[in-house]
C-alpha cells in the first residue's frame, strides 16, 4: 500500500503515493482494471484517505464508493458531488482518473482549511470501471447505477480470460444479485462535477491551466468477428485458404478510409484477437473490436452500418463471414447549461471546450446536471504513459475544483 499523506497534501503528493501501483512492466505506464489487485489497492487507498478528513465512506451495491462531507443537519439531499474513477486502459497514463480523485480529496482539505460549512452535502465518488478496460463497457459502474445497463447483461459480461462479472465480483466480496439501478441514491445527488485531465491539445494552444467541459462525444464500440477456415499454416496452400486474418487487415484499412468520408467522424480498432492464436495455425476467427465517435449520432450510425458493409465485402473475398454486435452506445451529450454558466461565474478566465473522450458525468447527464472541469495535459496525448500533468497545473485544477465546489455548495457561516 502507498504510504501516507504528507502534513501539507498536494494533488502531486497523492499522486506520488500511488505512482507504483499498477505500473506496466511490459506495455508501460499503467495497467489498472476493475477488480485486478492494483485497482482494489488503489480502492483501498481512497478509503484511508477519504477517512482521514473525515468523511462518511461506504461502496454500494454497484461498487461505487462514496464518501459524504454531511451537513450540520445530515440530511442527503441535493448533494454537490465530485470525483471520477481509478482503473486504467492497458498501458495507460497516469492521470486519467486517479487526477480526477487526488484533486476531489485536495479540494476536501482547502474547503475545511478555508472553514467552509456546506449549505449542501458534499461527496465525492470513484466510478468503477470507467474505461472498460476488463468487461468491454465503459462507465460499467454508471452505467448500472442509473439503470443504463441492464443488470442481468451485466452480470453475464466476460472478461477476455472467459470470466463473468458475476463471478469476479462475487470474488471480490460484491453480490453480483444487487447491481443495478438505484434510483434512492441518484435522488440524493443535485449535481456532478467530476474534474479530469485533458485529452487533447486545447488548453495548450489557448495557454490556460483549466477549462469547463461544454459536451461530449457521441461514441460506442462494436465487436466485429470474421470467421474461415482454421488450418494449418504449413500444408495449406495459399490458394486453398479462408484466412480470417487477411480479411481483418483489409477491414482495418478500410475503416480508417471509411471514417474519412465523415469529416469530424473518428474510427479506431484498437484491439484484435485471432483464434486460436498460433503461430503456425491459420486462425478459424478473428475478433476485433472497433471504437467510432462522432458529435452527430445519426452520423455515428451512418459511419457504422457503412463500416459493416465494408467488412462484409472484404470477408467476402477471403472466403470468409463477418458479423458486427455493437456492445456499448453513449450518446453525444451537451452539458447543464445553467450548471456549466454558473461554474463560468466562479471561474471566470476559465475557457469552454468539449471533449470526444467519454466520462461517467456524461453518463449521469441524463439524470442530474453534470458539468466537467479538464487540467492541461502539455502532451496533449492520453491512454498512453506519455499523458502528463504538470504540477502546477494539478493544484489549478484542485483550486478551481475548491471554488466551484463552495459555490455550488453555499457556506452556513455568519458574514463577517
Amino acid at each position: 500500500m502507498p504510504s501516507g499523506r504528507t502534513s501539507t497534501p498536494t494533488v502531486a503528493g497523492l499522486l506520488r503515493d500511488i505512482s507504483t501501483i499498477g505500473r506496466d512492466a511490459s506495455r508501460g505506464g499503467y495497467s489498472r482494471p476493475v477488480f485486478s489487485t492494483a485497482e482494489t489497492d488503489l480502492r483501498g487507498w481512497f478509503v484511508e484517505q477519504a477517512e482521514r478528513r473525515g468523511l462518511d465512506v461506504h461502496t454500494d451495491h454497484n461498487g461505487i464508493i462514496w464518501a459524504w462531507w454531511d451537513t450540520a443537519a445530515r440530511t442527503r439531499k441535493d448533494a454537490v458531488v465530485t470525483g471520477s474513477h481509478l482503473d486504467s486502459v492497458p498501458g495507460g497514463g497516469e492521470y486519467d482518473g486517479p487526477l480526477g480523485v487526488a484533486s476531489a480529496l485536495v479540494a476536501v482539505d482547502i474547503l475545511k482549511t478555508r472553514g467552509l460549512r456546506p449549505r449542501r452535502p458534499l461527496a465525492i465518488a470513484v466510478f468503477p470501471e470507467e474505461e472498460g478496460s476488463r468487461f468491454g463497457v465503459a462507465c460499467l459502474g454508471s452505467r448500472l447505477l442509473t439503470g443504463a445497463l441492464d443488470p442481468d447483461k451485466a452480470r453475464r459480461l466476460k472478461d477476455p480470460d472467459g470470466n463473468t462479472y458475476a463471478d469476479v465480483a462475487a470474488a471480490n466480496s460484491q453480490d453480483p444479485r444487487l447491481v443495478g439501478a438505484d434510483y434512492g441514491t441518484l435522488q440524493q445527488l443535485g449535481v456532478f462535477v467530476e474534474l479530469h485531465v485533458e485529452q487533447g491539445r486545447g488548453l495548450i494552444d489557448l495557454d490556460q491551466p483549466v477549462a469547463i467541459g461544454s459536451s461530449i462525444l457521441g461514441h460506442g464500440r462494436w465487436k466485429l468477428s470474421i470467421s474461415g477456415q482454421g488450418n494449418h499454416a504449413g500444408t495449406t496452400l495459399m490458394k486453398d485458404r479462408r484466412d480470417p486474418m487477411i480479411a481483418a487487415a483489409k477491414v482495418v484499412v478500410g475503416i480508417r478510409d471509411t471514417a474519412r468520408k465523415y469529416r469530424d467522424a473518428r474510427a479506431t480498432v484498437g484491439r484484435v484477437q485471432p483464434v486460436p492464436c498460433g503461430t503456425n495455425v491459420i486462425a478459424s476467427r478473428v475478433d476485433l473490436w472497433i471504437d467510432a465517435r462522432h458529435p452527430d449520432d445519426s452520423v455515428t450510425a451512418a459511419l457504422v452500418e457503412a463500416i459493416g458493409l465494408t467488412a462484409q465485402v472484404f470477408a467476402a473475398e477471403e472466403g470468409c463471414t463477418a458479423d458486427l454486435t455493437m456492445e456499448s452506445l453513449s450518446p453525444t451529450v451537451h452539458f447543464d447549461g445553467g450548471l456549466r454558466d454558473r461554474l463560468q461565474e466562479l471561474l471566470p478566465a476559465a475557457p469552454i471546450l468539449a471533449t470526444g473522450a467519454g466520462h461517467d458525468a456524461g453518463v449521469l447527464s441524463s439524470h442530474l446536471p453534470t458539468a466537467m472541469i479538464f487540467v492541461r495535459n502539455p502532451t496533449g496525448i492520453s491512454h498512453s504513459p506519455e499523458e502528463l500533468v504538470e504540477d502546477r497545473d494539478a493544484e489549478a485544477g484542485a483550486h478551481a475544483l475548491a471554488d466551484s465546489l463552495a459555490g455550488l455548495a453555499g457556506d452556513t457561516r455568519a458574514p463577517r
